[in-house]
């Protein structure tokens, strides 16, 4: 429901609710989840599973349910975990029938304080004060009691119960009402047990307030009688206004929540662990790196689409199995298998995801399988011309001896490329997935301006631009990235030269991996969610006379803790750069930034970069030298300048 939006609610969209069932139990309708859980435990048969769960169970599989209703949740969504805390202030009331009492505007909600938290504030809230040494099959157990402990400080407050709008509404559309608020006062209760624990009994409160002007009064006291006035406690979110032991309630609620949202996988008490803060370490730097725009902005959709997938996945099974009686049949034992399998292969997708070393260039992405084809047998080589026709003006400077192929398809010309091959392209528009699959030496040039050979990426797939040659030329091209995620152009391994090239970004820049090598001279690159340049550790690139601007071009909630910005060096083997006559400028993070892993790690050249820093002087080349002669990083006559956060900085990981 966006702001300003003049909606409306018809009469016949709200629930009614019979006199019969009022009294009666209806957690269930709460995100539509069905009373019945059951767990996936290991690779035990899911249809098994339904034989030995087919009722509402308590324990850990009673807790299940609770992590999927959180999961559910749309208010528990939002890729900020103050995001949802502020919406109710954003959110407009939809008007009212003039025969309706109208509902308040609800008030403000405390916002919470880890939406300015750093990386290390957050890592040392978990590991150090919440879960410490715990285990993955204790961690339901130590969120509670932390929780518990924080309750006690006030046993009534008021807060806005944000619930799916299913709960209410019998249609609706989810993207104009993406939750139902009310006011309620809660009254918090010492827990029973383990399957109770987020659950909190409240009432309307006064004055009757919801971000729905013309919901009945009537239909809210139904709704919550219907419930035994007991709803899930994440579902809560304490107003301003109230005393200071609010806003450490409301701080311990957003903790709880992010934990189950972001940190928590169902897979986690499943399966052995040593140490599992090092594993929620992990995933709270994984989801830094998203928000900052280290992980790019394409990447970061295609995990939590996978996430968010595996969830659905996951409830599908969960209420498939609660419908299956005693004895499943063949034809139910089979479906269950197969969304179990399903489960399994998105959980193995998303653990890949989340090994730091594989997170941005690993196997979830299709790397270079094709084998390198190598020189012809009679050892020529040819020239493939890319024009819709030839003529004997294009060939003209070409000596009376050289072998020709045309085509009018890119692909077609890079399919039939043997090492020492060279592929000339004359002006127009082209797609090439074989881009992506370069493993023999060849060269690949324009004729005529650069800005009239556009090569451009298919949206459908995830690499652009990806080498495994020893060595490959482009020359004089424009290359449009797409809808791709990965880097405009990938060098895997080898060396790659991009000669006057214009490059235009959509997700990644360039990246240059661990061993491999690259060589830019008289280019352009723009536009890059990331870094316009990014030097893997142990990789080798030369840049000379180019110009990288406007890149970090990212759409995060809190971009201005991003660093990333012309050139990016990840360190340890440190990377090998010479940069010289480059003009870099206009990015949003720094020109320059260098990405080590510790803070002792360059403290000393840290120390030096910050005293040049201050005293102003951006012409000391001499003390450029000094400081980055460790980092094998050689810079003359470059023109850095107007990134939003500096010109070079040394950054901590």
């Amino acid at each position: 429901m966006a702001s300003g939006s003049k909606a409306s609610v018809p009469a016949d969209s709200f629930r009614t609710i019979s006199p019969d069932r009022r009294g009666e139990k209806a957690a269930s309708a709460v995100s539509g989840d069905t009373a019945a859980a059951t767990t996936l435990k290991g690779t035990a048969s899911p249809v098994r599973s339904v034989v030995a769960s087919p009722r509402p169970v308590k324990g850990k599989a009673g807790r299940e349910t609770a992590r999927l209703r959180l999961q559910r949740l749309p208010a528990a969504q939002a890729e900020d975990p103050g995001e949802a805390a502020a919406a109710a202030e954003e959110e407009p009331l939809l008007p009212v029938p003039e025969d309706e009492e109208e509902a308040q505007p609800l008030p403000p909600v405390c916002v919470s304080r880890m939406r300015g938290m750093w990386r290390d504030e957050k890592v040392s809230l978990y590991c150090d004060e919440v879960l410490q040494d715990c285990k993955a099959e204790d961690a339901d157990e130590v969120m509670g009691k932390y929780l518990s402990e924080k309750l006690k400080l006030k046993d009534k407050w008021l807060g806005v119960w944000k619930t799916n709008p299913s709960v209410f509404f019998v249609k609706y559309e989810e993207a104009s009402i993406p939750f139902v608020g009310i006011l309620v006062e809660v009254t918090c209760e010492p827990y029973q047990d383990s399957s109770s624990r987020f659950k909190v009994t409240v009432s309307v409160a006064e004055p009757f307030s919801s971000n729905i002007a013309n919901i009945p009064r009537d239909l809210v006291d139904e709704i919550l009688e219907e419930l035994e006035h007991s709803v899930p406690l994440l579902e809560v979110y304490p107003v301003e206004g109230q005393d200071t032991d609010i806003h450490v309630i409301a701080l311990a609620l957003e903790v709880v929540r992010f934990f189950y949202d972001f940190l928590w996988r169902d897979w986690d008490d499943e399966e052995s662990c040593e140490n599992y803060t090092a594993l929620i370490e992990e995933r709270i730097n994984l989801w830094c790196d998203i928000q900052d725009g280290t992980i790019p902005g394409p990447i970061a959709q295609r995990f939590k689409k996978t996430l968010e997938k595996y969830k659905n996945k996951r409830v599908e099974l969960i209420e498939y199995q609660s419908n299956i009686k005693e004895d499943p049949s063949a034809a139910e034992a089979v479906e269950c298998w197969k969304k179990y399998y399903e489960i399994v292969m998105l959980c193995g997708l998303l653990k890949m995801w989340e090994d730091l070393r594989l997170r941005v260039h690993g196997p979830f992405f299709p790397r270079i399988l094709r084998r390198r084809k190598g020189k012809r047998e009679f050892g020529k080589t040819i020239t493939h011309i890319v024009a819709k026709m030839m003529t004997t003006e294009m060939i003209k400077d070409l000596s009376s001896d050289t072998l020709l192929q045309q085509h009018d398809d890119l692909d077609l010309a890079l399919d039939n490329c043997y090492s020492g091959d060279t592929v000339i392209i004359f002006p127009g528009e082209y797609q090439a997935a074989n881009l992506a699959l370069l493993t023999d030496d060849i060269i690949i040039k324009g004729v005529g301006k650069r800005e009239e050979i556009m090569i451009t990426s298919e949206p459908s797939r995830d690499s652009f631009v990806v080498s495994k040659a020893d060595n490959v030329k482009l020359m004089h091209l424009s290359l449009i990235q797409q809808g791709t995620v990965d880097g405009i152009v990938v060098v895997e391994s080898g060396h790659m030269t991009l000669e006057n090239c214009v490059l235009k970004c959509e997700g990644t820049g360039v990246c240059v991996l661990t061993g491999a090598a690259l060589t830019i001279t008289d280019s352009e690159i723009t536009g890059a969610q990331g870094a316009g340049v990014e030097l893997y550790p142990g990789s080798i690139a030369i840049l000379e006379r180019n110009e990288i601007h406007h890149c970090n071009n990212l759409r995060t909630s809190d971009s201005s803790k991003s660093t990333l910005g012309g050139v990016n060096m990840k360190v340890l083997p440190a990377p090998k750069l010479k940069m010289t006559n480059n003009h870099i400028y206009s990015n949003k993070g720094y020109g320059v930034s260098i990405l080590q892993p510790t803070e002792q790690f360059f403290i000393i050249a840290e120390e030096a970069l910050n005293k040049r820093a201050s005293s102003g002087d951006k012409k000391d080349d001499k003390m450029l030298f000094k400081v980055m002669q460790n980092l094998n990083l050689e810079m003359n006559n470059n023109k850095i300048e107007a990134n939003v956060k500096g010109d070079i900085r040394i950054v901590t990981s």
